[in-house]
């Protein structure tokens, strides 16, 4: 089980990091958005209750930060998220991150995870690339054929069937 800590359901660092702290049933790994106030400290608990980390990258400047910090050498996976609707602009922000990361020679497992309209294209490229992929309605609310999902097992089975396509069986 992973568990995020994003900013937007606690804006508060010190209660976010409050209410993470008296969780009583950890999760296996935690989403950490490298550029949010206050994740350091979130991630320093985390480690220390033994609760993996998933670092999540939304820009170049979170994949910068990432590469200089002691994370690098601790964190379970890596998700690159772009956040841009715009399929094009998606794409060129996942390879502008993933570039960094390939500069400084980071190995960790990676996830890739698109926004609504560049997901199918973000998709596309991680199984292209021989990374995994993340999708859910949580940012996800269309099909590649752009209708609307209606639930997380019809977007997981669409999915499936283009890593089928793409010959990478999940």
């Amino acid at each position: 089980m992973s568990l995020t800590t994003i900013e937007s359901i606690e804006s508060d660092p010190k209660r976010r990091l409050s209410i993470i702290e008296s969780w009583t049933e950890l999760p296996e790994l935690i989403t950490a958005n490298q550029g949010e106030e206050g994740i350091d400290k979130v991630i320093e608990w985390a480690l220390s209750a033994g609760v993996g980390i998933e670092a999540c990258i939304l820009s170049t400047a979170d994949a910068e930060k990432f590469v200089r910090s002691r994370l690098r050498e601790r964190c379970r996976r890596i998700l690159l998220e772009a956040m841009d609707p715009n399929p094009e602009v998606a794409l060129r922000d996942i390879t502008e991150m993933g570039a960094i990361l390939d500069f400084h020679a980071i190995k960790t497992e990676q996830f890739h995870h698109g926004f609504d309209g560049s997901c199918w294209a973000v998709f596309a490229r991680a199984l292209d690339s021989g990374h995994g992929l993340r999708t859910g309605l949580e940012d996800v609310a269309v099909l590649e054929d752009g209708r609307l999902a209606s639930s997380n097992h019809e977007l997981v089975e669409a999915t499936v069937a283009m890593a089928r396509r793409k010959g990478r069986l999940p």
